[in-house]
């Protein structure tokens, strides 16, 4: 639907995205080492770091050669891990481009918590929509969602760069393209779309980023602030002393029947 590129929001409470940067590397270390490791280690670490609805559930029991983390840890670690190259590039564009400000609006410290709790969730509904499923869960696109819900709270009016249909780039503010991207997902996840994709993932990232970025925004961060990312304020006017009125000299005697007052643009 779209590709964001860039925003015009700039920071205010911190210096560096260091969480943000920080995750994008692990990130992308976690896909080179699962992608030079071969097709079998891939496919050893989806398994044992994914996320199986069914063998968290305790329906299925995973090989034991594959367990390396306990099943609950996979609410967490299946996030970390991405199928390609393009699923990588696309999750770690949002996060690059969203997530600076959504640091900046929480702090570092809540924003890694904040990251986290969304990919739980996204992981959380994905288990309770597929319950017996047997399909590894893996991305960071439940967290993404969440990001993308919490910068269209705090930010809806902040203009962002995106690419339209992947190739028309628009200025616009940034609720346009955030609201569509969400309604697309509740759609999809309404009509079950492709099973590739975990709309439900999606959604639980979406619903857990909008309550949590009300709970762990830091002290004095507005919410829906304005088009430069502040906070729009109405200055009341000043009050001003009464004085003696001015004195005014009577006005010119009109000529030719067309000297009546008129109003300048």
């Amino acid at each position: 639907m779209f590709i964001p590129l860039y925003d015009t929001n700039r920071l205010r409470h911190i210096r560096l995205q260091y969480v943000t940067i920080s995750l994008i590397v692990v990130n992308a270390l976690v896909y080179l080492a699962t992608t030079l490791g071969g097709e079998n280690f891939t496919n050893a670490a989806v398994l044992g770091l994914g996320f199986i609805p069914s063998v968290v559930h305790d329906k299925v029991e995973l090989s034991p050669e594959f367990v390396v983390i306990p099943e609950s840890l996979s609410y967490l670690t299946y996030s970390f891990l991405h199928a390609d190259i393009f699923h990588l590039g696309g999750n770690m564009l949002f996060l690059w481009v969203f997530g600076d400000n959504v640091e900046d609006a929480l702090g570092h410290i809540r924003y890694l918590i904040f990251y986290l709790a969304c990919a739980a969730a996204g992981a959380f509904v994905q288990g309770l929509v597929g319950w017996d499923s047997q399909v590894p869960l893996i991305g960071a696109s439940g967290a993404i969602a969440g990001m993308v819900a919490a910068y269209l709270i705090l930010y809806p009016r902040v203009k962002v760069w995106v690419l339209a249909f992947a190739r028309i780039p628009l200025r616009i503010p940034a609720f346009i393209p955030l609201i569509l991207w969400i309604l697309f997902q509740i759609v999809m996840f309404a009509a079950g779309g492709e099973d590739q994709i975990s709309w439900a993932c999606h959604i639980g990232g979406i619903v857990a980023g909008a309550v949590l970025v009300l709970v762990l925004r830091s002290r004095g961060v507005p919410l829906l602030a304005g088009a430069d990312g502040e906070p729009d304020v109405q200055q009341a006017p000043v009050p001003t002393e009464p004085g003696p009125a001015p004195e005014t000299s009577a006005p010119p005697t009109p000529q030719w029947g067309r000297g009546a007052a008129s109003r300048q643009d």
